[in-house]
């Protein structure tokens, strides 16, 4: 049976060696996008936007998709921010393998473990796809990106998205 204290470190490992392949690796396409998202996530904004859309075009399908995955994030976010930061405090990634261009222009303070945005992303994505299967197959991308850009930007590592 494997040691609980090595199946850590062997997850520690992990978690740092994909850090390193995702900071290390050259994708020309996301260099431009990704940082952006990441910003534009930042409180919310970019939720509250999509909901809008969905308010707006999506009927009454949309409003409720747009409610439901607001209340979803807006729990999510409320838990993630107070208990889970507050609870592990966990150190952010060292950024010297992160290109500048990818950077966020301020660096986040906060515990990396868990992060706030992957999960406001997840929890909107699941509130809308629990009331629409449309809008969800529109979003669950948008908040994938979310989250991934949370890594390739050197905020966080894997396993706190």
């Amino acid at each position: 049976m494997t040691q609980p204290w090595r199946a850590a470190g062997a997850w520690r490992q992990w978690d740092r060696a994909v850090f390193a392949g995702v900071a290390g690796r050259h994708w020309p396409g996301a260099e431009p996008v990704l940082p952006k998202l990441s910003h534009a996530a930042n409180h919310g904004r970019l939720w509250l936007a999509a909901a809008g859309v969905m308010a707006v075009a999506g009927g009454r399908e949309g409003r409720r998709a747009a409610a439901r995955g607001l209340g979803s994030m807006a729990l999510a976010s409320l838990t993630v921010n107070t208990v889970g930061k507050g609870t592990v405090g966990r150190t952010r990634p060292l950024l010297d393998a992160v290109p500048v261009i990818r950077r966020l222009h301020r660096q986040p303070v906060t515990s990396s473990f868990p992060s706030g945005h992957a999960a406001s992303a997840a929890a909107f994505a699941a509130g809308v796809a629990a009331e629409s299967g449309t809008w969800g197959t529109v979003v669950a991308p948008v908040a994938a990106s979310v989250a991934f850009s949370r890594v390739y930007t050197g905020v966080h590592y894997p396993s706190d998205v």
